[in-house]
């Protein structure tokens, strides 16, 4: 049922800001990053249901919690530069998304360095001297 009323509130915010951005553009672009915040808001306990089920995977498989954080952090930043360049996108700013978009790629491989020595390092003790 929430998708229902997720898809509901999107389309009627779609039609308020395609009425409403001939105008005053300026209302329709702040009414659909509302609604977008909104949204992301009411999926904050889906998130955390996952999260804290991802969580007791890890900690039954015995994995390292930091690899976990850091993963969940990659993530999360994903999800956010995402937010965040489409709402530029939206406000016509490809230029400024683009950025975003790159921002958050550069944070991702910064945060992803870490996991990517410990693979490295297990894959050559693995291998004979």
């Amino acid at each position: 049922m929430d998708i229902i009323q997720i898809v509901g509130l999107g389309l009627i915010a779609t039609f308020l800001a395609l009425v409403v951005k001939e105008q005053k553009p300026i209302f329709a672009f702040l009414l659909t990053v509302f609604v977008g915040i909104f949204i992301f808001i009411f999926l904050i306990d889906e998130i955390a249901k996952i999260i804290k089920m991802l969580e007791e995977i890890a900690k039954s498989a015995n994995m390292n919690m930091m690899y976990f954080q850091t993963i969940l952090k990659i993530i999360g930043i994903a999800y956010i530069a995402e937010f965040g360049a489409q709402i530029a996108k939206d406000a016509g700013q490809a230029a400024i998304s683009s950025k975003i978009e790159l921002a958050g790629k550069v944070l991702i491989l910064v945060m992803a360095i870490p996991i990517l020595t410990a693979v490295i390092e297990m894959v050559l003790s693995l291998l004979p001297n």
